[in-house]
């Protein structure tokens, strides 16, 4: 997929008018692209309409569509989680329900780096790599952006109708396995194309 390109985000006011219907079809796309993972951790994986729809609306939020440098800021935040080639691009959302609770478990989840696989039939699995800026030395970030990249074999079988993949965490203070639906099976092979 390529990335965004300013000339494709659309002004305050154009966008204010089509967010209503942009916004329930990126939901219902979003919906096809979500793994729960255990009871605190939820994947999402991304493409290039679900990252459009990011940039937009974060420059919402943020009331900066005329803000010197916005766009170009939001775009350089979120190109890189368009998948490039043969990669698959997600966001895991690590979900506890207070802050305190949340810091705690963050400072032991350090390492979730090496813990986080893709499993496509039954070929070798994949570790995720993980963006090193949502890192630190004392705990993770609760929002991760996630990739694997992607050998030919995998493609292949990824394109397979009912073909088998599963996103596993194996890290010592969590573990988790989701078999992926058919219907997200399906959307990553889209992307694939």
């Amino acid at each position: 997929m390529r990335p965004i390109e300013k000339a494709e985000i659309l002004d305050a006011a154009t966008y204010e008018r089509q967010r209503p219907e942009t916004r329930r079809r990126i939901l219902v796309l979003k919906g096809k692209r979500r793994v729960p993972l255990g009871a605190h951790a939820t994947l999402h994986f991304e493409t290039r309409e679900t990252m459009l729809y990011q940039v937009h609306e974060m420059l919402r939020a943020e009331s900066s569509w005329t803000r010197p440098g916005a766009v170009e800021a939001e775009l350089e935040a979120y190109n890189p989680l368009v998948p490039a080639g043969r990669e698959l691009s997600a966001t895991l959302m690590i979900e506890y329900e207070t802050a305190e609770e949340r810091t705690v478990q963050l400072a032991r989840l350090l390492g979730l780096e090496r813990h986080i696989w893709l499993e496509v039939g039954g070929l070798p699995r994949l570790g995720a790599t993980l963006d090193a800026a949502q890192i630190a030395a004392t705990r993770l970030s609760s929002v991760q952006y996630l990739k694997w990249r992607l050998a030919d074999e995998h493609v292949a079988v990824i394109r397979q109708a009912g073909a088998v993949l599963r996103i596993a965490v194996e890290h010592p203070e969590y573990a988790a396995v989701a078999v992926l639906s058919e219907e997200t099976r399906q959307e990553l092979a889209t992307d694939l194309e």
